[in-house]
């Protein structure tokens, strides 16, 4: 009798191990199940957050280029205008300059006639 209540011990302590073992294992697949849920969301989560963004720095970009191909645009005008007037302004002077030579040498031609007699001292 003693043996018979030595096997049914070992017997009952087998499957007390047996089962909670099983439930363990359930226990480790529901928290595996879990976590591997809580990864899938934050990688959507990420993904989402991902595109936001991409969407959002092309829109900024896009923007800034624009911005920027304006500034430029305006820039050029703004030079080829300037060069425009620079370009007027030295016409302008470079004909004043002219002009005042000419009525220079003219003046000089018409003071400078002089006879072409030898001076006293040339003999």
């Amino acid at each position: 009798m003693k043996i018979t209540s030595l096997i049914i011990t070992f017997t009952l302590a087998t499957a007390l191990v047996a089962l909670a073992q099983e439930g363990t294992v359930e226990e480790v697949k529901h928290g595996a199940k879990k976590a591997g849920q809580t990864v899938k969301d934050g990688v959507e989560t990420a993904g989402k957050k991902t595109k936001e963004t991409a969407e959002t720095v092309g829109e900024k970009t896009r923007e800034t280029a624009k911005t920027v191909g304006r500034k430029t645009k305006e820039t050029a005008q703004t030079v080829g205008e300037k060069t425009k007037e620079g370009a007027k302004t030295v016409y302008r002077k470079s004909k004043r300059a002219l002009n005042k030579a000419k009525a220079e040498t003219s003046g000089q031609r018409s003071t400078n006639q002089a006879p072409n007699t030898p001076a006293p001292t040339d003999r």
